[in-house]
């Protein structure tokens, strides 16, 4: 559903620039208006991605690595995040921080969407299972990437306008489902990959079961009032998993019936 934040938070240069950017396009566009030229969208997108890399310098500590895969970072300069977010709030659209979406939702922190593709290490013919459709733009950044998107998601209007979201940019390999996301999607699994956009307080049976020998899931697990760690966890080509804890974060609850 969307992620508030990483707890070790810096301020690198980038977002200064950013947000300077953002005060200069105010001046000329008007507060909340709905358009931007395309070019200085292209400028927005490219000052995110400068200040992800950044982040990813400044946590390397936490993630043990100091920069994501270029096919990643390359996706995350693609894909227009300002069609994600509600008009109110699209001038913020490239800022490196969550947005509200409505609902009681978040639009991730383009970091935390950036660091959780790069932890599946998506292939060109993977199927990939999300957990929480939100906005739609996790599952546009792995359609990027991936052969098939399968995404689910809890509250019937933010699944119905991720659907026609999808259609509008006319980004075909995701489907849409409307659900309870922790029983995951069994009739089409198992998966390459699984990404759990909301904090679980345990890894969810039916996810690891529809997880593919060698596949990867990447989940945030924690109370909404605790501290939350953003797991990894990969299931070998015997069937065993591995849990790595990868950083310290912040998610809106999983809900459902479960």
């Amino acid at each position: 559903m969307g992620c508030h934040r990483h707890l070790p938070r810096n301020c690198p240069p980038g977002r200064r620039f950013l947000a300077g950017l953002v005060i200069l396009l105010l001046g000329y566009a008007g507060v909340g208006a709905p358009w931007v030229r395309a070019q200085d969208w292209a400028a927005l997108r490219e000052a995110m991605v400068a200040e992800i890399r950044a982040d990813v310098i400044a946590t390397r500590s936490y993630i043990g690595k100091g920069s994501l895969q270029p096919e990643v970072l390359a996706a995350m300069g693609r894909v227009p995040r300002h069609a994600f977010v509600p008009d109110a709030v699209q001038p913020a659209a490239y800022e490196n921080r969550p947005l509200p979406i409505g609902f009681g939702q978040t639009i991730s922190q383009p970091y935390i969407v950036a660091l959780m593709t790069d932890l599946l290490a998506p292939e060109p013919t993977d199927t990939i299972l999300e957990v929480g459709t939100g906005s739609g733009y996790q599952a546009a950044i792995l359609a990027e990437l991936v052969g098939q998107v399968f995404t689910i998601e809890i509250i019937p209007e933010l699944a119905r306008q991720a659907e026609q979201r999808f259609a509008r940019l006319g980004i075909a390999n995701i489907r849409v489902r409307q659900g309870d996301g922790y029983f995951g999607w069994p009739d089409t699994g198992p998966f390459d990959g699984i990404i759990v956009t909301a904090a679980a307080d345990h890894v969810p049976p039916p996810l690891v079961r529809q997880l593919k020998k060698g596949g990867r899931m990447v989940i945030p697990v924690g109370h909404r009032f605790s501290v939350q760690q953003l797991l990894l966890i990969t299931k070998d080509r015997e069937g065993n998993l591995k849990t790595q804890q990868i950083l310290p974060v912040r998610f809106v609850p999983l809900t459902g019936d479960h």
